[in-house]
């Protein structure tokens, strides 16, 4: 599995303090003002991107009119400064690929502090294309299996008939993926038939999974991941470390 659900679920087992530390409400702030650039206005019916974050917000209970200065912020109204999205890419310890996604006004604050970020954990800052080819940008919908009355096997059915390319299941959790393009059809459909969607939104699937042979090499390359997501300016870590039921047990 590709440790998606595993590794989120470890970051929300960590609760308010973790908010806190990462500022869970500037980070969805930025995602709504990059969808309004990036996804062609800001009407969430009109933009998919938009909706999402939207969505996503509203799920973490960030207040409406913190959702509508964003969206605002979007559109080019305020003083504040111009954000861009950035990708970094590195290897952490056992050759593990990272591909780090920021949210930025300042490149020169935001690259030199991922790359000690990186340096500090064990890890090795790369080049553009260094491993960016290990991952595809897929759309991804979570549907809890925690504390539902779901039969896991019937909804990868439904998944499947509904478009998705592929679904991974955990103990707790279905990952369901599709074409980013097909993602609002998939998960329309899903909703339609009743399946409880925790999440929708894009994704960079790591095309392999790997295991460091060390376990300490594993535990260490989590570690840094929760640095690296706990930067003000990071929005999203990926990897392609393979996350063992295990191994998450261990790092809780």
């Amino acid at each position: 599995m590709s440790g998606h659900s595993k590794w989120h679920t470890i970051r929300r087992s960590k609760g308010v303090q973790d908010q806190r530390r990462g500022q869970l409400f500037t980070k969805l702030a930025r995602d709504i003002t990059l969808a309004v650039r990036e996804g062609g206005g800001g009407d969430p019916d009109m933009n998919f991107r938009l909706r999402l974050a939207v969505d996503k917000a509203k799920s973490n209970n960030m207040p409406s009119d913190s959702i509508q200065r964003a969206i605002d912020r979007g559109l080019g109204k305020g003083a504040e400064a111009n954000l861009e999205e950035l990708y970094y890419e590195g290897y952490a310890s056992g050759g593990v690929a990272l591909l780090i996604e920021a949210a930025t006004d300042n490149r020169n604050r935001t690259s030199s502090e991922v790359r000690s970020t990186m340096t500090k954990g064990g890890g090795s800052p790369g080049e553009p294309g260094s491993v960016a080819w290990m991952f595809e940008q897929k759309g991804l919908i979570i549907v809890e299996l925690e504390g539902a009355n779901l039969d896991a096997d019937e909804v990868m059915l439904q998944a499947i008939d509904a478009g998705a390319e592929d679904v991974e299941a955990s103990d707790t959790a279905l990952e369901v993926y599709t074409e980013w393009t097909n993602l609002n059809n998939v998960r329309q459909t899903l909703s339609d038939q009743n399946i409880p969607i925790t999440s929708a939104e894009k994704t960079m699937r790591p095309k392999t999974l790997i295991q460091p042979a060390d376990e300490k090499d594993a535990l260490q390359v989590m570690r840094l991941m929760e640095k690296l997501e706990d930067l003000d300016d990071v929005q999203r870590v990926y990897s392609n470390l393979d996350i063992t039921e295990e191994l998450a047990g261990k790092l809780e």
